[in-house]
């Protein structure tokens, strides 16, 4: 049995920026749960940066949008969490990073169901095997290595 994906589109500026995204979130979702062996359910939520920086405020006290956030569901329970990720930041990122917008979406929503399903990037060890479960998820999307650092680009995800 496939796992419930949930994508909500709450920002206009993925239709014109992205209008794939829906099919790029699914993607990416799958291969996550996929590669961890996981048949949990979650819904992604495509939102903008104001909204993005209210959570980090009220969630993590930062006064600022991030590109990715995830709230795991915790407990027991079929649901795995909730995934959001900000338009403006996500586009800005990947021009920055001269990345395909595309790919540095697949990638942040691979990274936030990662979080869902317990991984984290705290210490070096954490992000070594964090990093390395995503190199191998985007591998299979056929993505390459959102961790190496292509010239006159910044580094980061």
């Amino acid at each position: 049995m496939a796992p419930q994906i949930d994508i909500m589109i709450a920002c206009a500026g993925w239709a014109s920026a992205l209008p794939e995204a829906r099919g790029i979130v699914w993607h990416a979702a799958r291969a996550a749960l996929r590669a961890a062996g996981d048949r949990g359910s979650l819904c992604i939520v495509l939102s903008s940066d104001a909204e993005l920086r209210r959570l980090n405020r009220a969630w993590r006290g930062t006064d600022r949008p991030t590109n990715v956030l995830s709230f795991p569901a915790g407990g027991e329970v079929p649901s795995r969490g909730d995934v959001i990720l900000a338009c403006e930041t996500v586009l800005r990122e990947a021009r920055r990073q001269r990345k395909q917008p595309r790919h540095h979406l697949s990638h942040l929503v691979v990274h936030g169901v990662l979080h869902l399903l317990g991984h984290d990037h705290e210490t070096a060890d954490e992000a070594r095997l964090m990093e390395g479960l995503e190199r191998k998820v985007l591998a299979r999307l056929g993505i390459a290595d959102p961790y190496r650092v292509r010239p006159g680009a910044p580094a980061g995800i």
